[in-house]
């Protein structure tokens, strides 16, 4: 059976298109329920991830999936990453000098993993101190760009309050790639606002409100699958 790989994965969302071409998907976060819960195609491995131990981390995942993996893609956390939280790196540093390279590491685990399952790898996050201390982002997008792979009835499926439909809003992303990875087509459709105001019904520093402003476009989402199933 073909597989694919998506770590630091909450909602499920960039894992759907797969599902829906009947992928089995494993989907590792440390929010899901301690150890690995099946549902058909769909497997959430509870699991946190430490910024030592990345091969032997990257094993561990290798084994349990196995074989058949088609691709890998991430969502590392960005709070120690994004220049919106620039302001907190000189003290977050004299607490730990290695916050970021710590950070870094988090994200090179992705590449870790492609390589170990010798598959097509890609991973997420905002404009920050990666491009000076990891490399530059192989592209870049907003989520308006793949906005015309979604159906124009759409609605978004956990978030309708947050999110306009057709994921036309903006949000610079950045995406580092490689082992074959396919830069998906962009269709943009104009995002209905300059901002998206659902940003202001979820403010604050809560889990929940992570949760919510991390989600994964869903447009881009099936322009990835579209171009490296």
């Amino acid at each position: 059976m073909k597989k694919a790989i998506f770590l630091y994965d909450r909602s499920g969302l960039m894992a759907q298109p797969w599902l829906d071409a009947g992928y089995e998907c494993w989907c590792f976060d440390g929010q899901h329920e301690p150890g690995v819960k099946r549902d058909g195609n769909f497997v959430k491995v509870g699991m946190w991830f430490y910024p030592v131990g990345i091969e032997y981390q990257s094993a561990i995942i290798r084994d349990l999936v196995g074989n058949g993996v088609k691709i890998v893609i991430g969502f590392p956390e960005c709070t120690d990453l994004t220049v919106a939280g620039a302001k907190h790196w000189k003290s977050k540093r004299e607490k730990n000098p290695k916050f970021q390279d710590e950070a870094r590491e988090l994200c090179d685990l992705v590449r870790h993993v492609g390589e170990s399952v010798d598959s097509p790898w890609a991973f997420e996050n905002p404009i920050g101190a990666l491009s000076t201390i990891y490399r530059k982002p192989d592209f870049t997008f907003h989520p308006c760009d793949y906005s015309e792979y979604l159906p124009e009835e759409d609605v978004h499926p956990i978030y309708p309050e947050v999110y306009p439909g057709r994921d036309r809003y903006n949000k610079n992303t950045c995406i580092w790639h490689g082992n074959g990875f396919v830069e998906p087509e962009k269709r943009k459709i104009a995002p209905l606002f300059k901002d998206n105001p659902g940003w202001k019904k979820c403010g604050g520093k809560s889990v929940r409100t992570k949760n919510i402003r991390s989600a994964t476009p869903r447009g881009f989402a099936q322009a990835v699958f579209e171009f490296n199933q």
